[in-house]
């Protein structure tokens, strides 16, 4: 599969199509920087026809006109199709972003098959609602698709964050159009000819790659487009939110942005299994997750032996080749963002911030993009390192000897996203936990996830939520039928 040439055209209305304008962007592998393919560099026209596509879809209800259980069978056909094409798939995620094969065979492929399952089994078990009116009437409370939905999703986690939206999306009926990442456009596509296997119909599941200004704008703009979905940066989701208000005002749901705080107290349970965590957490996907707990607080009676124990764990995470199956942290997913997690990294040093570990780029003579795990102490809330999402492998440390003062520390921030508490005192456990602006607190643990939870956050990093029966909300509408009931005789 290394030598797989890759099929870069767009996928509208059930064929694979050339961009209008013939454009098109390469395809560079951050493993080795070797070129993948070109790729559609879809327009204007382009999403035009993807919308209309997905607008006569649905108008012509070739798919939200059938039964939920129908829909069903087709939603876990889908799942399995991902499944029996897992080492294709993965193989062009980690040569497309560059994350380690181990995970995007074991995690990325598995995770967005288990999505795609969970909502096709589940939209035939929904049920809707008669409300409790008087008796001379009947209301029915009843949902209905909205229509086209457009889906915009980053780079990091291209298949999970597709399939996170796209499940729920088509599950209830809707047509959708996919804008993935131009940094990682592959697997979008490929999942859209899987759909077409399965069974969802042409027009149904269009996908359109290219820049966002080209692309994505246009589809956030478009007055055909009932609803927007997007996850990637709080900047560019507020002009998501912006492009929404000024088109149809459609409905917009953003995952955005996350500087997580990680809050470990001297009373911690298991201090190992903290640290691991710790550790863990950051430095997976090499640090290009928003959920990442990129601020660690430890109470300052243990922190000399929180650090001693982190830093004896960071060299097993040393970048290594992504296709090595026992590699664990691979490369970052271009040289743009390799140069903007390396600025971070000076900014750190610069503000007085004690580099640990790591700090530089690593493997340069591979000609890919690595970062080595770095680790910064002495931080303080005001530092850029401390305040700014820097969506790459680099911790920064910061202690505490105060409850009351960590949480306006971990509150200190426009972001909501996650957050986690270490403590054996339950009291403390939930009262922290209740304190923490943020949507997920994790107890003793950090990242632990099901597809049955909500995931998003407050604040700056979105609204809405992904994940769980809760999805649904934000791809149907909900209508109510009045029926005037006469007296019986």
């Amino acid at each position: 599969m290394l030598g797989q040439a890759y099929d870069g055209r767009a996928l509208i209305n059930g064929s694979r199509v050339h961009a209008q304008d013939g454009q098109t962007f390469d395809c560079i592998s951050p493993v080795d920087g070797r070129l993948l393919t070109t790729v559609a560099r879809c327009g204007q026209a382009d999403v035009d026809a993807a919308v209309a596509a997905g607008r006569a879809a649905f108008e012509d209800r070739r798919w939200c006109g059938l039964a939920p259980a129908a829909r069903k069978r087709v939603m876990v056909k889908f799942a399995d199709q991902l499944l029996a094409h897992a080492d294709e798939l993965a193989m062009m995620e980690t040569l497309d972003m560059g994350k380690p094969i181990r995970y995007a065979r074991s995690v990325d492929v598995n995770s967005a098959a288990n999505c795609l399952r969970w909502y096709g089994e589940a939209v035939d078990k929904i049920y809707d609602e008669i409300a409790p009116t008087a008796s001379t009437a009947l209301a029915l409370i009843q949902r209905e698709p909205v229509g086209v939905v457009g889906v915009i999703v980053p780079w990091n986690y291209p298949m999970i964050m597709a399939a996170w939206k796209i499940a729920p999306a088509l599950a209830a009926g809707n047509s959708v159009v996919l804008k993935p990442s131009e940094k990682s456009p592959l697997t979008a596509l490929r999942l859209a000819e899987l759909a077409l296997e399965a069974g969802i119909p042409p027009g149904v599941f269009n996908v359109v790659p290219g820049y966002g200004a080209e692309a994505g704008s246009p589809l956030a703009l478009h007055m055909d487009v009932d609803c927007i979905a997007f996850t990637g940066s709080t900047r560019v989701g507020k002009q998501i939110h912006v492009m929404a208000g000024q088109s149809n005002l459609k409905r917009a749901w953003t995952e955005l942005g996350g500087k997580s705080p990680n809050i470990v107290f001297a009373d911690c349970p298991d201090l190992d299994k903290a640290v691991e965590a710790a550790v863990g957490s950051i430095f997976f996907n090499q640090g290009e997750s928003c959920n990442a707990p990129s601020r660690l607080f430890v109470e300052a009676s243990i922190r000399d032996q929180f650090l001693e124990k982190v830093l004896a764990l960071v060299p097993g995470y040393a970048p290594a080749n992504p296709l090595a199956p026992d590699t664990v942290m691979g490369a970052i997913v271009d040289q743009t963002q390799m140069n903007s997690v390396l600025r971070y990294i000076a900014l750190g040093k610069q503000e007085g911030a004690a580099l640990l570990a790591g700090g530089e780029q690593a493997l340069l003579d591979t000609g890919g993009c690595y970062v080595q795990p770095t680790i910064f102490a002495g931080v303080t809330p005001g530092m850029t390192i401390a305040r700014e999402e820097i969506f790459g492998p680099v911790l920064s440390v910061l202690s505490f000897t105060d409850t009351s003062d960590v949480l306006r520390q971990a509150n200190q921030s426009i972001y909501g996203l996650q957050a986690a508490v270490w403590t054996r005192d339950i009291n403390k456990a939930h009262g922290v936990a209740r304190a923490l602006r943020a949507g997920t607190v994790h107890v003793n643990q950090y990242d632990e996830d099901d597809i049955t939870v909500p995931f998003g956050g407050y604040k700056q990093s979105g609204v809405g939520r992904d994940k769980s029966l809760h999805a649904f909300d934000k791809y149907t509408e909900t209508k109510t039928t009045w029926i005037r009931i006469d007296s019986p005789v």
